[in-house]
């Protein structure tokens, strides 16, 4: 029985990126780093949540997507702050999530469309097509299809993930996905959550790399380029594409932490390690998650060097020493 492989070709492009981005992987403790910046990681993930959710037209900015993950009141439509906790409750499942496994796909739709669409974590029943404004660009194959083409793609992937590169296997994953439109919503979105669940299966600092703020930002060139293999009738650019996207993104990954090391000292380190983002604290709150005995040792080692870095600030500025003072981390 002949089975189904996607049309692709590995270019010296593409062999060019990939090790390239190999060696920045492995100069760089990254993972190392990441482990030891919780901040970071939450900001990127966050980062990569209000991204990917643009994408695809969710108008909440990025504070707006902070505060309703820190449990605040959003002004905004519900659809689209719904949609912002789904996909927080999507993103924290990358750890548990086998990339090769369909029915954990459907599953991790279930999460990411929860309350937001009626085939939630099924496949579509209607026909789909991708439009840009009035005009439709793309036509996805018929819904009857779908359910075979979907194992095809996955059996495709499990055979092929002990010999083509995980770089290379998730963008061809990534562009077959988009291609299928399996789902009625969140093609784009569970496309790229898998994207990095793939990846991220193979080096984990990439479940905290912000791969998606990325392609927001070439937006256009992302479409454009799933639009030359529709008509090419193979996935070689869109891999190019992706490739490009994932080396620069881990230049400004780089810098990132770099810039982080320069900033924080170890005890300002400490300090935001204990501080989640805009969540106000006393100061015998800190002194007892840092298991601190001296208020004077808090202030010139800890909240002093962080405020003076505009890292930590004072709910009640003009009156520092006020009982009622509280730090909040920005």
């Amino acid at each position: 029985m002949e089975h189904y492989s996607p049309p692709y070709t590995i270019t010296d492009e593409i062999l060019a990126l990939v090790a390239s981005i190999s060696e920045k992987l492995g100069r760089i403790s990254t993972v190392h780093a990441l482990e030891t910046k919780p901040h970071l990681r939450r900001n990127n993930r966050i980062k990569s949540i209000h991204s990917s959710l643009r994408i695809e037209a969710n108008s909440l900015s990025l504070g707006q997507v902070r505060d309703v993950l820190n449990g605040r009141l959003v002004l905004g439509e519900q659809r689209e702050i719904q949609e912002v906790k789904n996909a927080y409750a999507a993103y924290e499942k990358l750890p548990e999530i086998d990339p090769f496994d369909l029915e954990e796909l459907k599953e991790l739709h279930g999460i990411m469309t929860q309350f937001i669409e009626d085939e939630s974590g099924m496949f579509r029943t209607g026909e789909e097509g991708v439009f840009r404004g009035d005009r439709c660009i793309f036509v996805a194959p018929p819904a009857i299809r779908v359910p075979d083409l979907m194992e095809d793609l996955f059996s495709w992937m499990t055979r092929s993930k002990k010999t083509l590169h995980p770089l290379i296997l998730s963008a061809i994953f990534h562009y077959e996905f988009v291609f299928i439109h399996p789902f009625a919503d969140g093609n784009g979105r569970m496309a790229r959550l898998w994207h990095t669940a793939i990846l991220s299966k193979w080096k984990p600092i990439f479940a905290y790399i912000p791969l998606e703020s990325q392609i927001e930002r070439f937006q256009d060139d992302y479409y454009e380029a799933i639009a030359a293999c529709h008509k090419e009738g193979a996935s070689n650019i869109f891999v190019e594409f992706m490739l490009h996207q994932i080396d620069q993104v881990l230049d400004e990954l780089t810098v990132q932490i770099a810039e982080d090391d320069r900033q924080q000292s170890v005890c300002v380190q400490k300090l935001l390690s204990v501080m989640d983002y805009d969540i106000p604290y006393t100061a015998a709150e800190l002194m007892e998650r840092l298991q601190l005995k001296s208020r004077n040792a808090l202030r010139n080692n800890y909240l002093s060097p962080a405020m003076d870095l505009n890292l930590v600030e004072m709910t009640i500025p003009d009156k520092p020493n006020s009982r009622n003072q509280r730090y909040i981390r920005k």
